[in-house]
This record gives C-alpha cells, sequence and structure tokens, in this order.
C-alpha cells in the first residue's frame, strides 16, 4: 500500500473516530468511504445504462432538425469514442426515441439492439464495435411525449405568435432527446448543427447567436466536457438585450424590456461570484427568460442558463434566483456531482455560494432572511419525509428508483448548512481558501461525496480533532433528519417581523402593521408565521391593506393563494385560477394543488383548473401533478 493512499486512509479513521457513532449502520458508511475513494471512476450510477466507463465517449456532434408540426427532433447524433481494449459494445441510454440506423465512420451499417424498456431508465442502445472503431453515427427520431420536450403553441406562449421549444435534461432526461451515456459523472464536448423554421431563433448550452439567420440554420459548439444533463436546446421568437461585454438576457420581444430592466445587474452578480471563488470558466453568462410553462425556478445550463419569468416581480425583488443559478458555474457544472445520490455536491453547495454572492450584494441581515427561511423549509420536508427516513440522509439512495425523487429540500437546504456548519467552525478565511483551491483541483470532473469528504479531511480538516468533534460528519452526511449542531444565523429582520404578527393576531389593525420597507423575505415569514385557519375578516383585512390577491410578486403570490384556500376565503380564488393557468413552476404548483385536494370540493375545483391548464405545463409538471389528482 502506497503512503499516499496510506495517509488518507489513516486521515479517515482519525476523523470517523473523532465523530459519535450513531449506529452500527453509520460504522459501516464510514468504511466505505475508504472503499470508495479510489480514482476518478469511483462510482456506480444506478440510473444509466451506459457503459460509458469501458467506451469513454469523448465529442458529440448533433445534425438535427426541430419540427413543430410533428412535435418531433430528428436527424443524427455522432459520437467520438475511446473504447477500452477488448470493449465490444457501446452502450447509450435512450428513451422515448426511435433508433432507425446506426453507421461506423466508413458508412457501413453497424450492427445495434434495443434493451428491455425499464420505465425509469428507458431502453439501452447497444452497438456492436469492430477493432479501431473511434466514431458512431446514430440515426433517430424523438417519441411522442419525449419528458424533455415542452412543444410551445403561439397561444402560450408571450407574443401569441410564434410556437416555441424549450428542453429539460435533468436529471436523466437527455435521453429522450440524444441518445447519449445519461449520467452525470460522464463529460464530453459538442456541437451541433441545428435546422428551425425560418425566423426562429434557435439557442444552446453552447456559443450562440444573438440574432436570428434567415436561413434557419445554426451553428454551436461547447468547447469544454459538460455532463448530458446540461444539454439544452431552445427555439422561438427570442430577442437579446445586452447586460454588459460578456452577460446578456433573451427573452421573447413582448417581455424583453421588461427583463432587461429585472437582469441589468448580472454583470456585477458575476463579478461578485469571481471575487469569492475563483474566475467564471465558461466564456459568457447570459440568461433566457421562458415562457411561463417551464417547470424549475432555473436551470443552470452552461453559458445560457433558463429562468421562469416568474422572477419578474417589477422591483428585482426575485433575482436571487439568477445568483444561485450563476452560482452552478462552480458547483453542479464545474465540479459535479458523480451521480444523483451524492447530489447535494451540487445543490448544498450552491445554495452557501448563492448566499454568499447574495451577502456580498445586500449584506448579512439581508442574506440572513434566506438561510432562516431556508432552515424553515428544511424543517418541513424533514417532517413530510419522516424524521428518521433514509431519505433524509445527504447521501442519497435511490437505486432503482426515480432520481427526481431526490430533489427535495434536503440536498439543498441541509447540504447548505453542513457547509455553513463548517464555515463557522474554522473560520471564513480558512473556509474559503478551501473552496477557492477545491473548484480550481476539481475544476471540469464529478466528484463522489465520499472524495470529497476525504479531499475535506486531507486539506482542511486533518489535525483538528477539535473541528471534527464539531461538526460531526456522519450526523450530517450518513444520518437522517436534522443534526443537533445545526448551525444558527442571527436575524434581527425577523424579529421585527414576529413583533408584527404577534400584533395581527391580537388584533392590531392590518393598516397599523410597521410594514414599512419590507422586502419579499419579510412578507414571506410573516405570512408563513400566519395560523393556517385565519378568519375570513382577518383574511379580508390583510387583502385590503396590501392588495395579497393582486400581488404581481409570484412568492408571495403562492403563500398568500395557499392561505386562501386554508381559510376559505374566496375572493382570491379568480386570481389563483389565473395564477394556476399561466404558471407551469411546481414550487407553485405542488402546494396549491395539494391543499385543493384536502376537500371534496377543493378536488373538484382542482380538476376543473387542471383541464384548462394542463397543456401549459412541461411534462414533468404534468407528471406531478397527474399524482397528486390521482390520474
Amino acid at each position: 500500500m502506497n503512503k499516499p493512499l496510506l495517509a488518507v486512509i489513516l486521515g479517515l479513521l482519525i476523523g470517523w473516530a473523532a465523530c459519535r457513532s450513531n449506529s452500527r449502520q453509520n460504522q459501516n458508511t464510514m468504511e466505505k468511504v475508504v472503499a470508495d475513494t479510489v480514482g476518478q471512476n469511483d462510482f456506480t450510477d444506478w440510473h444509466s445504462q451506459s457503459n460509458a466507463k469501458e467506451m469513454h465517449p469523448e465529442h458529440l456532434s448533433l445534425d438535427i432538425l426541430v419540427n413543430f408540426d410533428k412535435h418531433q427532433i430528428s436527424g443524427s447524433a455522432t459520437w467520438t469514442i475511446r473504447p477500452d481494449k477488448g470493449t465490444q459494445y457501446a452502450v447509450f441510454d435512450t428513451r422515448q426515441m426511435k433508433i432507425d440506423s446506426v453507421l461506423y465512420a466508413d458508412g457501413s451499417v453497424a450492427p445495434f439492439e434495443m434493451g428491455k424498456v425499464d420505465s425509469i431508465l428507458g431502453s439501452a442502445l447497444k452497438i456492436t464495435l469492430r477493432p479501431g472503431t473511434r466514431q458512431l453515427t446514430i440515426y433517430y427520431k424523438t417519441g411522442a411525449g419525449a419528458t424533455a420536450l415542452q412543444w410551445l403553441t403561439p397561444a402560450q406562449t408571450f407574443g401569441k405568435k410564434s410556437p416555441f421549444l424549450y428542453t429539460q435534461s435533468e436529471s436523466i432526461y437527455a435521453r429522450t432527446w440524444v441518445p447519449c451515456p445519461d449520467g452525470p459523472g460522464y463529460r464530453f464536448t459538442y456541437d451541433a448543427k441545428v435546422t428551425v423554421p425560418r425566423g426562429l431563433l434557435a439557442l444552446m448550452s453552447a456559443e450562440n447567436p444573438l440574432e436570428a439567420d434567415s436561413s434557419g440554420v445554426y451553428h454551436f459548439k461547447m468547447t469544454e466536457k459538460i455532463p448530458a444533463y446540461l444539454l439544452a436546446l431552445a427555439v422561438g421568437d427570442i430577442g437579446f438585450k445586452k447586460v454588459d461585454q460578456r452577460t446578456g438576457i433573451y427573452a421573447e420581444p413582448a417581455i424583453l424590456d421588461r427583463a432587461g430592466h429585472e437582469l441589468d445587474g448580472m454583470g456585477k452578480m458575476v463579478n461578485t461570484a469571481e471575487s469569492l471563488y475563483g474566475p467564471y470558466r465558461w466564456g459568457r453568462y447570459d440568461v433566457l427568460v421562458l415562457p411561463s410553462g417551464f417547470p424549475m425556478g432555473g436551470m443552470e445550463n452552461p453559458r445560457l442558463t433558463f429562468c421562469t419569468p416568474t422572477i419578474l416581480a417589477g422591483d428585482k425583488s426575485l433575482v436571487n434566483l439568477v445568483a444561485h443559478e450563476l452560482a452552478h458555474s462552480w458547483s453542479g457544472n464545474l465540479v459535479t456531482n458523480a451521480t444523483w445520490d451524492d447530489f447535494w455536491l451540487n445543490e448544498g453547495f450552491t445554495v452557501y455560494f448563492e448566499r454568499r454572492i447574495t451577502e456580498a450584494e445586500y449584506g448579512k441581515d439581508y442574506v440572513a432572511m434566506l438561510w432562516t427561511l431556508g432552515a424553515k423549509d428544511l424543517e418541513a420536508d424533514v417532517n413530510r419525509i419522516g424524521r428518521d427516513s433514509r431519505d433524509t440522509w445527504l447521501k442519497e439512495d435511490l437505486k432503482g428508483r426515480d432520481p427526481d425523487i431526490g430533489f427535495t429540500d434536503i440536498p439543498y437546504e441541509k447540504g447548505s448548512a453542513f457547509l455553513l456548519l463548517v464555515e463557522q467552525t474554522v473560520g471564513r478565511g480558512k473556509w474559503d481558501a478551501f473552496l477557492n483551491k477545491y473548484f480550481k483541483e476539481h475544476a471540469f470532473q464529478s466528484m463522489t461525496t465520499e472524495r470529497f469528504l476525504n479531499y475535506l479531511n486531507k486539506n482542511l480538516l486533518n489535525g483538528h480533532d477539535d473541528w471534527k468533534k464539531a461538526i460531526d460528519i456522519n450526523a450530517w452526511i450518513y444520518a437522517p433528519g436534522i443534526p443537533a449542531n445545526m448551525p444558527h444565523v442571527q436575524n434581527p429582520r425577523f424579529v421585527k417581523v414576529d413583533s408584527t404578527v404577534k400584533a395581527f393576531l391580537k388584533h392590531t389593525p392590518a393598516k397599523d402593521l410597521p410594514t414599512k420597507g419590507w422586502s419579499t423575505y419579510e412578507w414571506l415569514h410573516f405570512l408563513g408565521e400566519l395560523p393556517a385557519d385565519l378568519a375570513y375578516d382577518q383574511m379580508r383585512a390583510l387583502d385590503e391593506t396590501f392588495k395579497f390577491t393582486q400581488t404581481g410578486n409570484s412568492e408571495i403570490a403562492d403563500v398568500w393563494f395557499l392561505h386562501a384556500l386554508q381559510s376559505r376565503y374566496t375572493p382570491a380564488y379568480p386570481a389563483m385560477k389565473q395564477f394556476l393557468y399561466v404558471t407551469g413552476r411546481e414550487k407553485f404548483l405542488e402546494p396549491l394543488y395539494r391543499e385543493m385536494t384536502r376537500t371534496p370540493e377543493g378536488r373538484k375545483m382542482a380538476s376543473e383548473i387542471y383541464k384548462i391548464a394542463r397543456p401549459n405545463y412541461h411534462p414533468l409538471a404534468q407528471k406531478d401533478i397527474d399524482h397528486i389528482l390521482g390520474q
């Protein structure tokens, strides 16, 4: 056994001994850390059927046609591979698509077969390799209902004139529009030729044009290696507005000026992020504001963040979402979770980094509100899932299950709280130096939980048994619930909000409450602290004073409509219905539909709303709401 490896193992054992032992299960987990941390291929991806570790995909060349009439993408995917000696097959992930043929580089036909269809993973495409095979061209068509693709009619866009298409590849949906090794631990470069109807602009997670080409033919390239879930495409009537030399905004012309006003601080935000954790490594940073059916808040596609129009509140109060997606340019895109079991390495780091950006721009009192709201979200999700549930570990166990099950507040809020605890324990200066080194040394690589913990021990915690004991890694990574040493952030602004809530509940008139100058987050905390069974007169008084039913702030509207349902405040129902008709963001949809299903009359209303709204929702949102309504 060589000395470097021995040092790693000894460091881990010392760290383990300093942590309390919650159970034999946790002890076994720490032993697994030792066994699973040697080399870049130290992981098993349960959600990919590809043999990427043996055939080594290096580059993807796409040549595709976007057909709005058929709701279909068709064309070819040419893969450059570097198979290990003796590798007989190249296996790619596919789902909901038809493979027409496969050719070798000389144009001859390559034999292939399709594996058995798995309800989660799709069907493996197994291609026979000849000695020396370095290139394969796969001709294919996407199938009806391909999960990644949202086809919108003109009526479902802001401009009402042209159709629109966008993709959502995370978590394992790239395989529904490109045959690929669809796992976060497999990285490759790509280029693409995309043909679309004339007059429409095509954009990808790559180097992008600034205006439409009259030919309808676009060429793209991404020179940095990315995993398949970061493949992205959007096509529509899209304009561009410059922010500065390396940042800008894409959106439909009907909302471009509005988006430009809301996001004009993006350039400064990129500079702030760089000052914290090193150079932005992707060239440009642009944002595409999508039509209202987009199911996510944002998606961190390299060079081109996709984001929801629900952040366009008119007062820049919700642009913190862009800070989150920008932070992914380091945590997630630059250093990527190797599997979906390691998802907290993407999202926990990104929430932490997002809040550091926000603190640098708005101050500690402001970001303290985000930490408090995040802790409340974590508490609620842990209670919902079960405080002793295996699904509340940071290191997830998603084998045999849809990886989207793991997209809860656990990786986001428990993960970021763990990193905040490390910062508070070792000091911000040492922690920032560690993170800068971590991002630099692992750029464009994948990372497992075990390898990260080894790196943390070796480069920061080693020799500091007091730090290890204070942090208690086992309790955070390999144990359920919320650890006893959950970090605390002082929050003076919410102290004032709490006193305002008490005053209102003791019958201080709404018009006399001291709310002047409140931010979105103070309002969210205020509404969140109100009891679910507010009297009708109390709801009416709040609405008459603060105009919640008419608010243009989607975050506040969603919480207000939830209260309206709980209190049977029917004057808010028409506005809530309109909100659900046009808003596709799952974060807003799920709590409202769930609340409606609690009563027979609510369930009836939910079904009536959903019948109208469903075509505007992305397939991922449709799947979730179908489940809630039992459809």
